[in-house]
This record gives structure tokens, C-alpha cells and sequence, in this order.
């Protein structure tokens, strides 16, 4: 998995490689700069072909220093090159200082409060323009002077005609996006974002509001290698790529070797969610999967399953005498249950002595709602909650609270910092499903799974796919894998089934697709 990185965790690899004589910061620079240069000519040839016409907005720190790279670059390619610049050029940090010293020798720096900048921004004579402001050091929202000007002249240009208006590339992140958590605090779209290193976590995550964060701000996100290195550390958070260690089925092995997991359903007329999640659980490996029903719902889910079992599971005793079979080794609780049943069978589930891994979904969730407490004294480190935004904010109001908070400054309070603090009460693994799924264990350990980008799967919002989740969670429980890396495989895959399912997608397709996607692996 590649990492993702916060603000700060980023500032302190960059000052220990300084520190260390590894590099020198305007080696960073310089190489940030030729980055940005050579993405923007990557991502539109037509610019590399001839000298066109550039606008570079230089900020206060050192992203403006690397704007001042990125001026005198394609001044060297023979282009023509407005740059101005927002601060005092007296204040800036000394390596941003030396370069606004090399470009003043080639050309000059206005001020931000020249009238002239807006008649320059809004002439629609440019071909780039350059966002290098804030990047990831803004801690406050974007100061009122630049957004007079900024949303002044963005709407007029960039939501235009593509063939007409300047390309807009940020160095590092959109200025006035909150990198930590995908807040907005005063950005604009960008066409290209040119990070360094590695992404940041703010790049994949969503935030209600404007353009929606990280993913609606960044446009294409391109990651340059600036020749830094730092130690793994369970700190930060990891982007979540195709399985590495998920384990194919051997020959020699029979069913029960692959795991039993049994899934509980709702009465009559509510057993269609359930049947979706065994469905995952048996399409992405368990060797075994068995539906628990009450007996009012037995003739309808016996008319609807062939390649699953059927067990009568009607109260708490009768999901004991289940239990007592130890080949049983994954269970799923949730999907259509009803809350009284919920409330029933949940504390059996989590509190049997032999300690089967459990996923508690839907109404297994939100029929603690009023107690929240409750539930979590029963769990153990075998479970995996797996709640939607409105299942999040019933068990976890108060953390809710603050993640929906209107952020007024960075770094704003994130989706990653709510699930690992929900998955610290908790005492298992929490995933925390969207778009942006964030998936955290109790010890800190967190991954986002971006459905963003190429990545993109928004025929996914459709009704079941989070049953279908909840059940391929539980087969690769049932398959021996430990909670924090069933969850992450069984959130990829579900995003490249609908990926390779495509648009017209319903719930039901889910499982059909892991078979392709598998194949597709090796596995």
C-alpha cells in the first residue's frame, strides 16, 4: 500500500532530510519546481511544443518558492510569464527568497494588489495558469483579499469552454485546501494538482461543501518523486491497492478448510439484504456459507437460494445451538434483521465463548443507537463494524459532531482522524463506508480505500451494495483473514466489481463480478 501523508508529517521528512545533509531545501525546490514543469507538459504535450503564455501566483512561504522554480523554467522554454506575488518578497523563507532573487533577474514580480492582476488573470490571453500560494502549509481560511481575486476570475475562465480557457495546475494541493482532511477552506478547482513524494490524505478524502474536497479540488493528482525517504510507521495512513497477500485456495483442501460463515437474516419480506451478503461471502471464497432465518421466512429464502445453506436461526437459543458447531468461524449480522432481532441476536454473537469473528452492519448497528455503550462493552477484537454516515453518527454522535463541524481552519479535524478514534471506543476494526472509505484498528492502524479519480465507481450508490460489502468482509473472515485486512480487501474489491460491472450496476451484479476481478489477480 502507498502511504498518505498529512502537512506535517510531510514538513518533517523534508526538514530531516535537510537536517541530515541529505538534501538542501532549495534541492527540494528546485526539483519540486521541474516536477510541476514536467507534469504540466506530461498532461498537455501541446504546451511542450511551443512558447505559450503563463500566470504564476506566488504565496508567503515556500510553495511560493516553488512557483518562482516553475516561472524561471518555463521562462527558460521561451514562454512568457507573469508572476505575482501575495506577501511581502522581504518575509519569504530564505530558500523561497533565493529564488524570488534568480527570477527577479529574468523578469518581474508584481504585487498582489496591482489593479493590473485581475485585468491579467480575466484577459483569457493565458495558457496556464500556476497555483503555487498556500499549497499545504494554509492553517486558516484563504485570506479575503485572495479570494476577492481568486473567485473573481475562476468562474470566468476555468468553467469555460476547455479549448479556450487556461489550464489551472496547483503545486501541491489547490490553495486552500486543507490537506489533512479535504476541508475547503477557500479553493478552487484545479485541472492538475503536482504533489511531491507522496499524495497527501486530504487529496482522497470528502468533505460536504463546495467542489466536495480533496477529490472534486484536485483535479488529476500527479505524485513526483523529489528523492526524499522515511520509515514506514503505523501513523500514517495507507492507500489501499490490489491485495499482496490474500491466499488463492489449494488443491488439496476441502470446504470446511476454506471457513463457514452464516449469515442472519430478518423475517418475511426483509431477507433480501441478507441474501446479498451471503451471496459475497460465497463468491469471494468461503467454503461454506449458511443463512440463518426465523421460521416465518424459511419457504421464501428456500424458493430463493440453490448454492447456499439454510439453517432455522429463529431467537438468541436457537443462534446459541448454531454456535456450538465449531467448523462455524464468520458470522454477519445486520442486513435486514429489524431492530428487535438485532437486539437479540447481537449480544449472543459477540458474546459466545468461542469467539467466531463477527461484521455487525445495518440494523445491527443502529439498533444500539440509544445505547451505544452497550454494544461496545460487548465487542472484542474480532469484530468489524461497518456503518454508512447516518450509522456512524448514531453510535458515534459526538465524534459526528465534530467531523461535520464547519471547518474555519486547517488542519480541520478528517474522516481518518473520526474512524480511528470510533475504532479506539470500539476496541475492533471500523470501516466507515463512502466514496472516501476510511477503515481504522483500534491500535491506530488506518487505510482509505479511494473510489476516486480512475478509481471512480459512482454507479456504487445503489441500494445492497453495502449488504454485498458486509458479506464479502465475512467470507474473507471465514477464509482466516484477520479483521483489519479482511476489511481492506474486501473494500478493493468491491470497488473493482462495480468498476468491472461498469454503469447500469445494481447490488445484485456485486458477486458475479469478484470471480473477474479474482481472476484478474491470479487468485
Amino acid at each position: 500500500m502507498t502511504e498518505l501523508l498529512t502537512a506535517a508529517q510531510m514538513r518533517a521528512i523534508e526538514r530531516a532530510a535537510i537536517e541530515s545533509g541529505e538534501v538542501t531545501g532549495l534541492e527540494l525546490m528546485e526539483r519540486a519546481g521541474r516536477g510541476v514543469v514536467e507534469s504540466v507538459f506530461e498532461e498537455w504535450p501541446e504546451l511542450a511544443k511551443a512558447p505559450h503564455r503563463a500566470v504564476v501566483l506566488c504565496g508567503p512561504g515556500n510553495n511560493g518558492g516553488d512557483g518562482f522554480v516553475v516561472a524561471r523554467l518555463l521562462k527558460e522554454w521561451g514562454w512568457e510569464v507573469e508572476v505575482f506575488l501575495y506577501g511581502d518578497p522581504a518575509k519569504l523563507p530564505p530558500d523561497a527568497r533565493a529564488n524570488y532573487e534568480r527570477w527577479r533577474e529574468m523578469g518581474e514580480v508584481a504585487e498582489w494588489n496591482d489593479p493590473a492582476i485581475e485585468d491579467i488573470l480575466d484577459a483569457r490571453v493565458n495558457d496556464l495558469v500556476i497555483d503555487a500560494l498556500f499549497g499545504t502549509g494554509l492553517t486558516r481560511p484563504m485570506p479575503d483579499d485572495t479570494l476577492r481575486t481568486w473567485h473573481g476570475f475562476v468562474p470566468n475562465v476555468t468553467h469555460n469552454d476547455p479549448a479556450t480557457r487556461p489550464k489551472y495546475a496547483a503545486v501541491d494541493a489547490p490553495s486552500g485546501l486543507c490537506t489533512d482532511s479535504g476541508a475547503n477552506l477557500g479553493a478552487f478547482p484545479a485541472d492538475l494538482t503536482v504533489t511531491f513524494h507522496t499524495a497527501k490524505v486530504g487529496h482522497h478524502l470528502i468533505r460536504e461543501g463546495r467542489y466536495g474536497g480533496g477529490p472534486g479540488l484536485s483535479g488529476k493528482v500527479v505524485v513526483k518523486d523529489i528523492g526524499l525517504d522515511h520509515p514506514y510507521s503505523k501513523d500514517t495512513v495507507q492507500l489501499l491497492e490490489p491485495p499482496a497477500s490474500f491466499r488463492p485456495k489449494w488443491t488439496i483442501q476441502h470446504k470446511y478448510t476454506h471457513g463457514h460463515a452464516l449469515i442472519l437474516s430478518g423475517g418475511a419480506g426483509r431477507t433480501g439484504a441478507a441474501r446479498l451478503a451471503a451471496r459475497g461471502a460465497l463468491r469471494v471464497g468461503a467454503g461454506l456459507v449458511t443463512l440463518g432465518v426465523p421460521g416465518s421466512a424459511q419457504m421464501e429464502v428456500a424458493c430463493q437460494i440453490t448454492a447456499l445453506m439454510l439453517r432455522r436461526v429463529e431467537d438468541g437459543e436457537g443462534l446459541a445451538e448454531a454456535l456450538a458447531d465449531e467448523r462455524l468461524n464468520a458470522l454477519c449480522l445486520g442486513p435486514g434483521m429489524g431492530m428487535e432481532r438485532a437486539r437479540d441476536l447481537v449480544p449472543v454473537a459477540v458474546r459466545t465463548q468461542r469467539a467466531p469473528y463477527v461484521v455487525l452492519d445495518a440494523d445491527a448497528l443502529t439498533a444500539f443507537a440509544d445505547d451505544p455503550e452497550a454494544l461496545f462493552g460487548m465487542l472484542h477484537d474480532k469484530c468489524v463494524l461497518t456503518p454508512h454516515g447516518g450509522e456512524f453518527a448514531r453510535l458515534f454522535p459526538d465524534i459526528a459532531e465534530k467531523l461535520n463541524a464547519p471547518a474555519v481552519k486547517g488542519p480541520a479535524y478528517s474522516k481518518v482522524d473520526a474512524t480511528r478514534e470510533a475504532a479506539r471506543r470500539a476496541g475492533c476494526v471500523v470501516l466507515f463506508k463512502g466514496p472516501d472509505t476510511v477503515i481504522a484498528a483500534p491500535d491506530g492502524r488506518c487505510s482509505i480505500n479511494s473510489a476516486q479519480y480512475e478509481r471512480a465507481a459512482p454507479w456504487l450508490a445503489t441500494a445492497g451494495a453495502g449488504d454485498v460489502l458486509a458479506g464479502v468482509i465475512t467470507g474473507l473472515l471465514a477464509r482466516g483473514l484477520v479483521p483489519m485486512q479482511a476489511a481492506e480487501t474486501a473494500a478493493w474489491l468491491h470497488v473493482e466489481a462495480a468498476r468491472a460491472f461498469g454503469p447500469g450496476l445494481i447490488a445484485e451484479d456485486l458477486p458475479e463480478m469478484l470471480p473477474t476481478v479474482l481472476c484478474d489477480l491470479g487468485l
